[in-house]
């Protein structure tokens, strides 16, 4: 609320992750609350945290460095770009592209990490489950960050005013048609089995890649993006791992979905080596309002 300090309600809705529950949480709020004000101020959460940084202490230190160096370069950019020559406005472009297409990778890493935390530490707390055929992570409290960052779910969105409820029926209805694909995706001799209990190959290929690529397109660029996307398309559905891809189109604003069927993680990580993923995503800086959410899941299958 702007206050300076944060309730136990505000503490739970930014660090609650799914695993925590929420009595951990309120157990881990007075740990933190060392004045015992039933609030939480700055000073403590720098006291807490800064004893668990670890190695993460240098790389605060390297992300603040970095977002300073990054801002002194927009802001020479934003002086020199106007009055510079056409090479040296392509070279200036070039750059922001490789520097934006840099931080992107190294989100993926750092989102990939993050997931496969958070789900080790929800089967060490709920033991093995058994999924009838395909197992589906809801979104949880880190794709609503995530998504709460995106332009198109501003405070003055429709998604703020009526909650979370359109946004859990978009979800639903992708679920749906996701299900349906995997049901043509069957009769093409792809078999997706219930996971019980097995030892895994160290190359993974008895699990099936599968990666949902979610894009808002600037409204002026959506037929250049479209050539793009089609080229994209075109050149990974030759690739000799690929399965299946397909796209959605969502009616109600400039946003397309990407789902790419994979034989296996190692396959999906040459794609993105490949010179026309790599074209696709530079472009992508030009086409797209907010960078592309990519979410990736391994389901249990042969081909």
């Amino acid at each position: 609320s702007d206050d300076g300090k944060l309730s136990f309600d505000e503490f739970k809705a930014y660090f609650a992750d799914g695993v925590l529950s929420g009595e951990e949480l309120h157990e881990l709020f007075h740990t933190i609350d060392t004045h015992n004000t039933d609030n939480l101020d700055t000073e403590e959460l720098c006291e807490y945290f800064s004893q668990h940084l670890g190695e993460y202490e240098n790389v605060l230190s390297v992300l603040e460095d970095l977002n300073i160096t990054i801002l002194k370069a927009m802001d020479k950019t934003k002086k020199d770009y106007q009055e510079a020559s056409n090479l040296e406005q392509f070279v200036t472009r070039f750059l922001l592209k490789e520097t934006l297409n840099q931080l992107q990778s190294l989100q993926s890493s750092l989102e990939c990490a993050m997931e496969t935390t958070e789900e080790q530490t929800r089967q060490e707390r709920q033991g093995p489950t058994k999924p009838e055929v395909l197992s589906i992570k809801w979104p949880g409290k880190r794709s609503t960050r995530r998504l709460q960052r995106n332009n198109s779910l501003l405070p003055n969105s429709p998604h703020f005013r009526t909650g979370w409820i359109e946004e859990d029926s978009q979800w639903m209805t992708q679920i749906n048609r996701l299900q349906k694909l995997i049901d043509r995706l069957e009769k093409k001799d792809l078999k997706l089995e219930p996971f019980e209990e097995e030892v895994l190959e160290e190359n993974a290929k008895s699990h099936i890649m599968i990666v949902q690529r979610q894009m808002s397109v600037i409204e002026e660029e959506i037929a250049e993006f479209r050539l793009a996307l089609k080229q994209y398309v075109e050149s990974a559905s030759t690739q000799g791992g690929c399965l299946h891809v397909s796209i959605q189109k969502l009616p109600s604003d400039s946003r397309f979905i990407v789902y790419e069927f994979w034989e296996n993680s190692n396959a999906w990580n040459s794609h993105l080596q490949m010179n026309y993923s790599k074209t696709f995503q530079r472009s992508n800086v030009d086409f797209l309002e907010t960078p592309e959410l990519i979410t990736t899941m391994l389901v249990p299958g042969k081909y």
